[in-house]
């Protein structure tokens, strides 16, 4: 079998980024990669030199997979208006699947929203998209994504039980990897959650029964 390339590995994750949503996107950053993804992010680079719509767009073209929470349909408190931004990536996301090359109509989307089938009051136009709805609850998120990613995936990888154990047990060991990095686990930027992830997924390889890692 051929190495997955970057692009077949690459996971975008457009979602809110706010401290409310924090628990759900650490989740799906950690079952992205216990899976053998990778989560990219809008927030992994910070350069102001770089137009906010042109990383957007690198990072579909990058992407073969792409995770989208369009819960966020409430209006801002202060401008009385909801917030676009994430039904316009996963348009974007979409429009790349449709009219890009043979790689980019190799895309394939998961859009995550509040409740289930709230999408029909706001952007119906994603009928047949069949979003899931996590409810808030990390443990949700983190089985939506581990089976999302296991239907189009010909490698062994954790069963949900098993990832759910794992980022328990990650969770809770996260503060002492911190402190040693004198980090602090409340308030990790995008690249430093990930790369925590990564090593202690590198410390703690799944066993399974011929006690070898399936990727």
């Amino acid at each position: 079998m051929a190495a997955a390339t970057p692009y077949q590995k690459n996971v975008f994750i457009n979602c809110p980024f706010d401290r409310t949503y924090r628990a759900i996107f650490d989740a799906l950053v950690f079952a992205v990669h216990d899976a053998g993804y990778i989560a990219r992010s809008a927030q992994e680079v910070r350069d102001t030199g770089e137009v906010r719509i042109e990383k957007i767009l690198r990072l579909v073209r990058e992407s073969k997979f792409g995770i989208h929470d369009i819960s966020r349909t409430t209006l801002d408190r202060a401008t009385r208006l909801p917030r676009f931004n994430m039904p316009l990536e996963l348009g974007l996301f979409l429009g790349a699947r449709e009219f890009g090359d043979r790689r980019q109509r190799e895309k394939v989307t998961l859009v995550l929203e509040h409740e289930k089938y709230s999408y029909l009051k706001f952007c119906s136009d994603i009928s047949g998209q069949d979003p899931e709805a996590p409810n808030g609850e990390p443990s949700e998120a983190v089985t939506i994504v581990r089976n999302w990613l296991r239907t189009h995936s010909d490698f062994g990888m954790p069963s949900a039980d098993q990832m759910l154990r794992r980022f328990t047990r990650f969770r809770r060991q996260l503060p002492a990897m911190c402190h040693r990095l004198h980090l602090h686990a409340n308030s990790l930027i995008f690249v430093d959650y990930a790369a925590l992830v990564s090593e202690w997924l590198a410390e703690n390889p799944l066993v399974n029964a011929d006690h070898r890692r399936h990727r």
